[in-house]
């Protein structure tokens, strides 16, 4: 018996929720594609992702590392404003520039009044002492950081240290004898000086000199001890003494004037 309008009506309604949306071939391919692209390209953005995540530096955490982290910005000089490269006492390099590490024992750094943590440096004698702190030793960078230091000022903080520590060091003497410029200048600096070599200003060319001389004697001092363009530290000579290179900036200053 057929069914009336009405009756049919309600059979279609009550079959379209479950009837599907793909009506036609074209519509199946498309969601057959769809079906493979779409995976694949979640994938891909989840490996990239996971490759461009930023990876930690594995040297960061080095001794060496942390040291250089830990220097401050400044420094605080304790004592005379203004006092002269060579001049500092071993307490006063010691506040400068060693307290970084040497009081509260960074990177391995021996602390202040550690006896225990000293014996076996202190065994080492001074010599070696004085001689790894110009050099730098594992984590302590040459002369604790600071290359404005002399020779003897690394070597007075040195006693201080070690004799704030348990050592009986003496302090080390003082030049007594001025270095002779002149003569550390011919058989050294004159090498480039004398001639103008690689721009190196030559001796008495005062147009030369002016704006190397605005700097003052002991910026041109740290630039010899470093190094500066292509004038390799101490002139090339690292038998020099920080005293002798001073003198020999000295006697160049004074004749360029």
């Amino acid at each position: 018996m057929p069914l009336s309008n009405s009756k049919q009506t309600d059979v279609v309604s009550t079959r379209d929720p479950h009837s599907s949306f793909i009506k036609t071939p074209k519509q199946l391919i498309v969601v057959i594609g769809l079906s493979f692209v779409v995976p694949i390209v979640g994938i891909i953005l989840l490996v990239q992702l996971v490759v461009s995540r930023p990876a930690p530096d594995p040297n960061a955490m080095t001794d060496e590392a942390i040291a250089k982290r830990l220097q401050p910005v400044g420094r605080v000089e304790f004592g005379g404003a203004g006092a002269a490269a060579g001049s500092r006492s071993g307490e006063q390099v010691y506040k400068a520039v060693c307290t970084n590490c040497h009081q509260s024992g960074v990177a391995g750094a021996p602390k202040l009044g550690d006896k225990a943590a000293w014996a076996p440096r202190i065994k080492e004698g001074l010599n070696e002492l004085v001689g790894e702190s110009i050099k730098g030793v594992r984590a302590m960078p040459p002369r604790g950081g600071d290359p404005s230091l002399t020779d003897e000022e690394v070597a007075r903080a040195v006693v201080y240290m070690a004799n704030q520590s348990g050592a009986r060091f003496k302090q080390p003497a003082a030049s007594s004898q001025k270095a002779d410029g002149k003569k550390v200048y011919e058989t050294t600096c004159s090498a480039c000086h004398a001639s103008g070599v690689a721009g190196a200003p030559k001796l008495g060319d005062k147009a030369a000199w002016a704006p190397h001389l605005m700097h003052g004697t002991d910026g041109l001092l740290q630039s010899a001890l470093k190094g500066k363009g292509a004038m390799p530290p101490k002139g090339g000579n690292p038998s020099l003494s920080d005293g002798e290179v001073r003198a020999a900036v000295e006697f160049m200053v004074t004749q360029s004037k």
